[in-house]
């Protein structure tokens, strides 16, 4: 690997050398995300380490090193050791026992092509030792990933069956790490498994498409997954593709990255009821629900053509992140259009909205002489009504000379 900085990184180190005092040289090497981004030149975020050492001697020689161990997973052979303030996974090597098709039982084993061979996919079953060596034992991960090919370990079919999440998986590394055409036998073994969707819990569900569609250019992997079937599966409301093909151009255009939640939405009905079952369905957060569900409204009415005053009465009674959402949604219907550059003028004018505050409040009413109750309200009402067609004044003398003339409507309307 040309660029191993990572792998001498002290935090790094500090573990490796705690787990060889314990297991012998050789006993551990990095596995999976770090080995294969290293290899396709990818920034590297986690770094996973696999080990013949069962989890109870991890956490002793841990322990023994003066690392802190969480054990985080020990009956699949899983332990975070805590080095320089950062995680690091270590899992023993395994061989699947039993699968039912969403979880496996596993059995601990020192055989490192065991453990390759019941990965997912073969640019995931990579190792590097500390030299940075990187070890290949199914002979076709290295070729994978430097090609960008998403290939499953052995026969997809089973692969899949073992553990159907992998179809969504398949996707989502697709839409990652894919370059060149996709590997025909996975695309045929994920549509001949799609019903088995259906079994996995929503939560697992979300997660994969949230991180499917936080891909730079998820577009070509959403769109096999139509063609496959699989996209019906998990989003039965999922229509025309074309909401997230134009908002993927418009966030291209604003030089924004990419925003998986809304682009979740644009899959979505596109009315907040629909999209509020949708939500339901998929088991998402209060916040991300009441984020898609207020991004469906429909009023007041965004259009390219509409005034910077209008926009900003708009953006006050949305607030700023409502608002962007909608126009982002609105714009992705035609990204290259003759309204782009009205368009993109006001997702930069929303952007740089600062929320403004009515300047008087119920006390201000009462001392102009109101008395406490209904009528406060009805007049702060019509005050802001004025202050936002009048485009923010920020006066209070004339918010006052205003409140006046509200007050003596009211009492002329008694």
């Amino acid at each position: 690997m040309e660029d191993a900085a990572w792998i001498t990184d002290p935090a790094a180190v500090a573990v490796l050398d705690a787990l060889e005092a314990a297991g012998g040289p050789g006993c551990v090497r990095f596995v999976g995300g770090c080995v294969r981004n290293a290899v396709m030149g990818r920034p590297i975020a986690d770094i996973d380490l696999a080990t013949r050492l069962e989890p109870e001697a991890v956490v002793s020689a841990l322990k023994a090193a003066g690392l802190k161990a969480v054990p985080t997973g020990l009956d699949h052979g899983t332990v975070t050791a805590v080095s320089g303030g950062r995680g690091f996974e270590i899992t023993t090597l395994r061989r699947d026992v039993e699968t039912d098709g969403r979880r496996a039982v596993v059995a601990f084993t020192s055989d490192w092509a065991e453990d390759a061979a019941r990965r997912d996919f073969t640019l995931n079953a990579l190792y590097a030792d500390r030299e940075g060596w990187v070890f290949d034992p199914t002979g076709q991960g290295l070729a994978a990933a430097r090609a960008g090919r998403i290939v499953f370990v052995g026969e997809a079919d089973r692969r899949i069956a073992e553990d159907c999440l992998r179809i969504l998986r398949f996707f989502r590394f697709l839409a990652a790490y894919g370059q060149g055409e996709p590997d025909a036998e996975a695309l045929a073994a994920c549509e001949a498994r799609a019903d088995s969707l259906a079994s996995l819990p929503a939560e697992r569900v979300l997660k994969e498409l949230l991180s499917l569609l936080a891909a730079p250019n998820p577009r070509e992997a959403v769109r096999l997954m139509a063609r496959t079937g699989v996209l019906s599966r998990v989003l039965p409301a999922a229509g025309d593709l074309s909401r997230l093909n134009g908002l993927c151009e418009v966030e291209a255009l604003m030089g924004e990255g990419p925003d998986a939640l809304l682009r979740l939405g644009s899959l979505f009905p596109e009315t907040p009821a629909e999209v509020a079952r949708e939500a339901e369905r998929l088991r998402l957060s209060g916040a991300q629900r009441d984020r898609l569900i207020a991004a469906a409204g429909r009023e007041p009415r965004l259009t390219p053509w509409m005034s910077s005053a209008a926009l900003r009465r708009a953006l006050h009674l949305l607030g700023a992140g409502v608002a962007q959402d909608r126009l982002r949604l609105a714009w992705a219907r035609a990204p290259h259009g003759a309204s782009a550059g009205d368009w993109r003028g006001l997702v930069a004018e929303a952007r740089a909205w600062k929320p403004r505050t009515l300047g008087l409040s119920g006390a201000d009413v009462v001392a102009a002489g109101a008395p406490p109750g209904p009528r406060v309200g009805e007049a702060l009402r019509q005050l802001e009504a004025w202050w936002m067609e009048a485009d923010f004044p920020e006066g209070r003398e004339a918010l006052r000379a205003r409140l006046a003339a509200i007050l003596r409507g009211l009492e002329d309307g008694n």
